[in-house]
């Protein structure tokens, strides 16, 4: 049981995504090791663009840890400049831009990430839903943000008010003391069954919130070295990208 245990979680990584044009689920990399492509439609700049470009940059890392090569592309002609700014803030890594680039390269797999309600390629599309924000996302912790934007699965509308921003700013500040105390402490991997649950839950339609709920049973997880939960958060924060281990060697 052990060696089927250890097996499943190092298992190739089969994310699976919910294809917004029929509702049904695909698999976002159909050939092993094939090109997929990742298109980011943000039609214009506020919060929910900045949810479409976070969104996609779940995807590029979720396929990036099971060993898929992605391009990812933003197709946008306006307001590249803010949403460029937006998006560095939040920790999302660059897109490249522009149909042209997007042709000739024999890509096993397109995924078109739109707002609910917006754009229509052709394709296999990723629908995220809107956010509404009582508080300017300027006035945020751009971490903070993340992790509030991150809290609800990308298909459900986000409430983005003073309590979640203050929420997500307690529980990252926290989980960033805890990881830097937990780096004291000798190393140890990651226990196989949680590598499972955190596997499990991002291939299911990068079901983040999942993903969260695993870390934390891990914070107060009776008998789990300390050195465990840091190389649990760890691992975690490739998908997520919320610099955890920011605090190392300023324990509080």
């Amino acid at each position: 049981m052990a060696a089927e245990a250890r097996m499943s979680a190092y298992a190739r990584s089969v994310l699976r995504i919910i294809d917004a044009r029929t509702g049904e689920p695909v698999d976002a990399a159909p050939a092993r090791r094939g090109l997929t492509r990742i298109e980011a439609h943000t039609e214009g700049f506020d919060v929910t663009a900045l949810r479409v470009l976070l969104v996609a940059d779940l995807l590029v890392r979720a396929l990036e840890l099971g060993g898929t090569p992605v391009w990812a592309l933003l197709d946008e002609e306006r307001q590249r400049a803010e949403l460029r700014a937006g998006a560095a803030a939040l920790g999302i890594r660059p897109f490249e831009e522009g149909r042209e680039a997007a042709s000739g390269l024999g890509e096993a797999q397109v995924l078109h990430v739109v707002r609910e309600g917006g754009a229509e390629p052709d394709g296999v599309r990723v629908a995220v839903a809107p956010v509404h924000s009582e508080a300017p996302p300027e006035e945020a912790d751009p971490a903070a943000l993340r992790l509030a934007l991150l809290s609800g699965r990308g298909e459900v509308p986000v409430r983005l008010d003073a309590a979640a921003l203050a929420e997500a700013h307690d529980t990252l500040a926290r989980w960033r003391r805890a990881v830097a105390r937990w780096a004291q402490q000798p190393s140890r991997p990651v226990p196989d069954e949680v590598r499972a649950e955190l596997r499990t839950a991002w291939e299911d339609d990068l079901d983040v919130p999942a993903v969260l709920g695993v870390l934390r049973r891990v914070e107060s997880a009776p008998d789990l070295p300390d050195g465990a939960r840091f190389e649990t958060y760890a691992y975690a924060d490739r998908l997520l990208g919320l610099d955890l281990a920011r605090d190392l060697g300023n324990p509080a």
